[in-house]
């Protein structure tokens, strides 16, 4: 494993624990096996940590919100699958966004909250595929209840993230939600 992949690792896990504030560069070297100075090799601070965690988990989201389908609901179940699955496997990553995204600083919060409106735009183009005739603030709400529904599964007991099916359950829950929309 490379040295920048451990020290990311070793600060998701350090993050989530601690919060970012809550950890050193010192501390962020140890748990990387490297001493605190060396860390500045590979990242110019911890600010940078944080951000290359963050942009890299929006490569892998961003990723899987294309759309590919003509059916819309298509996309929008293998959308939610893939976030799903992204927010079980990255928990510690998720709880970390959400609680840490305050934290992130200039220049690296622009260009972060400019790939995040880009995400959510993706995302939106797909439900309102889904919800023709609802206006743009109806299907940004509906875009937002997907995402929080789905991205609050870093905050749930792990016996309930172990659910059988639980991306089955979630695409379920939205598919069906929004194709019960009221459009009149």
């Amino acid at each position: 494993m490379d040295r920048d992949r451990k020290i990311l690792d070793a600060a998701a896990v350090a993050f989530y624990e601690k919060g970012f504030h809550g950890v050193g560069v010192d501390e962020l070297g140890k748990r990387a096996g490297l001493s605190g100075p060396t860390l500045y090799r590979h990242f110019s601070s911890k600010d940078e940590i944080l951000a290359a965690l963050f942009n890299e988990a929006m490569d892998e989201l961003v990723s899987a919100t294309a759309m590919v389908h003509d059916d819309p609901f298509k996309d929008l179940d293998r959308l939610i699958r893939h976030h799903v699955d992204y927010a079980v496997r990255k928990r510690q990553l998720v709880n970390v966004y959400q609680r840490e995204d305050r934290s992130l600083a200039e220049p690296w919060k622009r260009h972060f909250t400019h790939r995040r409106k880009q995400y959510v735009a993706r995302w939106e183009a797909v439900v309102s595929r889904c919800v023709p005739g609802v206006g743009e603030q109806q299907v940004a709400a509906l875009t937002q209840s997907c995402l929080g529904m789905i991205f609050s599964i870093a905050y749930w007991p792990p016996q309930t993230v172990a659910t059988p099916s639980l991306a089955d359950l979630v695409v379920d829950l939205a598919s069906k939600g929004l194709a019960a929309m009221d459009l009149s």
